[in-house]
Parts: C-alpha cells; structure tokens; sequence
C-alpha cells in the first residue's frame, strides 16, 4: 500500500514520534511505502508532499514540532477542497491516509471518511480534551513545562511579596490548568468548566498575603468571570470558527491588584507548552499510537481512532471520538478546591 501521512492543528511534542512509529513499523513489518503531507490538510488539497522513509525517520523521536509541519486549513471551508483532496490522493496513488491531530483535524477525517476517502485518526491535543481516549500525547508534557514555571514563579513571586497569575492553555477544557495547579501548588485554579467570582478569587489571594505568602493563581485561557464576556485578542475567527483566546490572566491580574492593592504580574506561558522535547511517557503513548494505527491501516479498518483506555491501546469509532469534548467534570474540581486560599 501507498499510505500518507499528514499532522494538522496546533503542534505538540510527540508527533514525531507517532510519525516515526509509523513509518518503521509500515516499512519494516508490511512493506507498505508513505508519502508525507505538510502543512496539515493543506499538503493533499495543494498537492505539498515531502519524503517520508526510514531515512526521514531517523533520530526524530526527542524532538519536538513535526517534521511534515502543520496548519489549521479545513478541506471544507475551501472551495472544491474534499475534490482535490481525492485528487490528489489518486493523482499520488495513495490508498488511505493517517491524520494525527485533535477535535478539527479529526472532525475532517470524520467526513472524508464518510465521504469515501479511508482515514485513521491518531489523538492529538495538549489539552487532553479528546472523548473516547483517557489521554493523548503532548497533555504530560505540557503539564511537566507548566509546573516548572509555576515552582519558579513560586520563588521570584515570595521575594517580592507579589500575586502571580500564571495563564495557561486551554480553550474549552482547564485540564493543563488543573494538572499544573495542583502540582505546582496554586492557590486557585480557574478553568473553562466553571466561571469564576472576581471577588472570590481577591478573597483567596487576601487570605495569602494575611499570613506573608505570596499567591499564585492559574488560570486557563478560556476561563470566564462570572460577571462580563469572555476575554480574547479579537474577534476573528479561524477556519473552524473559533476565536483567538489570550488576555485573561493579564485581566485577572489587573484586578486582583485593584481590589488588594498589592503588586500583581501576569505571566502567559503560551506556546512554550507546545514546545520543545516530549517527556518520556508522551514519546512512549505517541510510538504506540502509531504503531496501532498502521495496524488499523494494513488490517483496512478505516474510520477508526486509536484510542489508551486503561493501559490498552484501542480502536474506536471517529465519530465517538468527535462527539463531545472531554472536560475536566465537577468531582476533580472539588478536589482541588480543597487547596485554594
């Protein structure tokens, strides 16, 4: 078989890895041969390809970002996409493709394959907020970066006497928030699952500097006041329709200074969440991942999703992994509530 190989939406440590155990195990075990696409579903509607071999394979497992690149292009917000994606594909000889990426990038696998093209979908998203798998690559490392600077933060935050709000990742699901909150240990920690109280985060922070600790809150990027609209850079939308996010720590920290009169910084991790070496456990999910889902390709179980459940790695439907976001539920919450003020 002639197999492509595509990763679209945000990047994250551990697709390489995917990438690699892919190709080593098609190549080796099957014969099959790949034809990588860059730049996401941008590679197979325009035609952009770039080897993909054993050679191209080697010594990518450390390193971050994808080698094929990615983008946020939907096939189906360009006219005539899904045909030249089908184009492309007969054009290249390509029977099936494996698309490696989170909710949207999977989300157009979904269709094609219900559009006759035979996709495998791999879970991508720091965010871990992918239904039907307990985790996707990319979640553990974003957590151990954030976490970091949070213990750092800790330190430059008490010499100073300041409160440091941390924002983080997470545009409908605070699971990078919670992670990195509890283990870096945040004084709150607010999340796009719950609106938070201004007042009553002033009021955790008060009681902090009361016995001469310096707080830190951590707070997702999608997170929203109880009072007022969502915080965003703008209100453009991408191709699939979503909204810049970015500005609420500095809100928060604004008024976390105006209602306690004491020095408040805001600092905004970002993109170096995405960046950068995977842990060990991301390159170990991401290296079994792929070689599930070259399986899935070679056994022509199309439509599927390879999935961790418990220890196992899985196959399920991609429209069960499409269906609904993974949100961080009321119960984990509370768990963390127990530390806040």
């Amino acid at each position: 078989m002639r197999i492509g190989v595509l990763t679209g939406g945000g990047d994250c440590p551990g697709l390489n890895a995917v990438i690699r155990a892919v190709v080593r195990k098609g190549v080796q075990q099957y014969g099959h041969e790949f034809v990588g696409f860059r730049d996401g579903w941008r590679g197979p509607i325009e035609n952009k390809t770039t080897p993909l071999g054993v050679n191209e394979v080697r010594g990518i497992l450390p390193r971050g970002g994808t080698i094929l690149r990615s983008s946020r292009t939907n096939p189906y917000k360009v006219d005539g996409g899904v045909d030249k994606v089908r184009s492309t594909l007969t054009e290249l000889g390509v029977d099936a493709l494996i698309a490696i990426g989170g909710e949207d990038t999977l989300g157009v696998a979904k269709k094609l394959t219900d559009d006759g093209i035979p996709v495998v979908g791999v879970p991508k998203t720091i965010d871990n907020d992918l239904g039907a798998t307990d985790y996707t690559f990319g979640f553990d490392t974003a957590v151990n970066i954030a976490s970091e600077a949070i213990d750092r933060l800790h330190t430059t935050a008490e010499s100073h006497h300041r409160c440091v709000v941390v924002e983080v990742m997470g545009r409908h699901a605070g699971w990078i928030a919670l992670h990195s909150g509890l283990a870096g240990g945040a004084n709150a920690i607010l999340v796009p699952e719950k609106r938070f109280s201004v007042a009553e985060v002033v009021r955790f922070v008060e009681s902090r500097f009361e016995i001469d600790y310096s707080p830190i809150v951590v707070v997702a990027e999608g997170a929203q006041p109880a009072e007022g609209e969502m915080v965003t850079q703008d209100k453009g939308l991408d191709a699939f329709g979503h909204v810049r996010l970015g500005g609420i720590g500095q809100w928060l920290s604004d008024e976390i200074e105006k209602h306690t009169g004491k020095e408040s910084r805001a600092v905004v991790l970002g993109h170096v969440q995405r960046g950068g070496t995977p842990t060990a456990y991301d390159r170990v999910l991401a290296t079994r991942f792929g070689l599930h889902a070259i399986d899935a390709i070679h056994e022509g179980d199309y439509g599927k999703m390879v999935a961790l459940r418990g220890t196992d790695i899985v196959r399920v439907e991609l429209s069960e992994a499409t269906a609904e976001l993974k949100t961080v539920p009321a119960e984990r919450l509370a768990e963390a509530e127990v530390f806040f003020g």
